[in-house]
């Protein structure tokens, strides 16, 4: 018969390994110190959460690099597509490697409940039969509103109308700079006009945006090393005139989109808004402008300074153009 403290110790890493992936940072260091035992889960699971950020939800893991001080990966709640209302936790870190299930899976539903619920009716999409098309990434930019199909759709999710729909299908790598903090870099040759990925996060009322950007101005001013990822995109009629505000929050969940940095000369990449059919909210959409070499950093202009508080956000993109502050607006 096999020995009790043997049967104990088996007992024990099996639970640190379900409970311990659960933990965010500083509750895992706190754990860590509980016995060795924890010590040497914890420490694997940093390891696998340095080695991906997508936490297994993206076509490639998504490593973080850091060359500049001992922080290992960023701590956030990761969803491929923008939701209603965030997971409270998710593990990260788990040594089964299977994928976690993805908060998002549901984002097409939520549209249906929010929007209009209709679609195309074919079964195979193609750019002159399909009414939800749009023309091919080459162009997206000057299209517009682009629209693809969405969950009311007849088609399946390998219709080549949902480009933007699966995720990351490029290599990425997420790189710590000693003044921007993390930034999003191309791992491979990226060819102009290709989908980067999908600006995911918190759909937000305009009501809980404004206290968010309160509180998070507050934590900046307090010098804390705090970055936060409230974007909020207005759809323009012809007019001019804004007919729908849309608040997108990835201070806390969203994808690898959070990383990437603000550039005063406009970026390498080309925010475009594009919708499901369907669907009422618009999702903001990376594409690359230019082609992109490996290891380049992935930027985009954030809009105009229309404030500032150069206390609170500066900005450190390094181009001829650079204001010295982030652009911030009233919410």
């Amino acid at each position: 018969m096999e020995p009790k403290w043997i049967r104990e110790a088996a007992e024990l890493r099996e639970t640190a390994e379900l409970v311990l992936p659960w933990l965010p940072p500083a509750d895992l260091t706190v754990a860590a110190s509980a016995c060795k035992l924890f010590n040497t889960t914890a420490a694997s699971i940093t390891t696998r959460r340095s080695a991906d950020a997508a936490r297994g939800l993206e076509r490639y893991p998504i490593p973080f690099s850091n060359p500049i001080d001992s922080q290992p990966y960023s701590y956030f709640l990761y969803s491929r597509s923008s939701i209603l209302r965030s997971p409270s936790f998710q593990p990260w870190g788990g040594a089964s490697g299977e994928p976690l299930s993805d908060p998002s899976s549901f984002s097409d539903l939520v549209s249906v409940a929010i929007g209009f619920g209709s679609g195309c009716q074919c079964r195979v999409c193609d750019p002159d039969g399909c009414p939800c098309w749009i023309t091919g990434s080459e162009s997206v930019a000057e299209m517009g509103l682009p629209r693809e199909c969405g969950f009311g759709c007849g088609c399946g999710s390998d219709c080549g109308n949902r480009a933007t729909q699966l995720g990351v299908r490029i290599r990425v790598k997420v790189v710590k700079d000693p003044k921007k903090g993390w930034g999003l870099h191309a791992d491979q040759f990226v060819k102009k006009g290709s989908f980067i990925c999908e600006y995911a996060g918190e759909y937000l009322t305009t009501e809980e945006a404004r206290k968010r950007q309160k509180s998070y101005d507050e934590l900046a001013r307090s010098k804390m090393k705090f970055s936060p990822a409230l974007i909020v995109l207005r759809e323009h009629l012809p007019s001019g005139k804004a007919c729908l505000r849309v608040n997108i929050d990835a201070t806390k969940v969203g994808n690898v989109s959070r990383f990437v940095n603000h550039s005063c000369d406009g970026g390498n990449l080309i925010a475009v808004l594009v919708r499901n059919s369907g669907s009422m909210l618009p999702r903001l959409c990376f594409f690359a402008a230019i082609d992109l070499m490996q290891d380049q950093e992935l930027t985009f202009s954030y809009g105009d300074v229309t404030r500032v508080k150069v206390d609170v956000f500066p900005c450190f993109c390094g181009t001829d153009a650079c204001l010295g502050v982030l652009p911030s607006e009233e919410t």
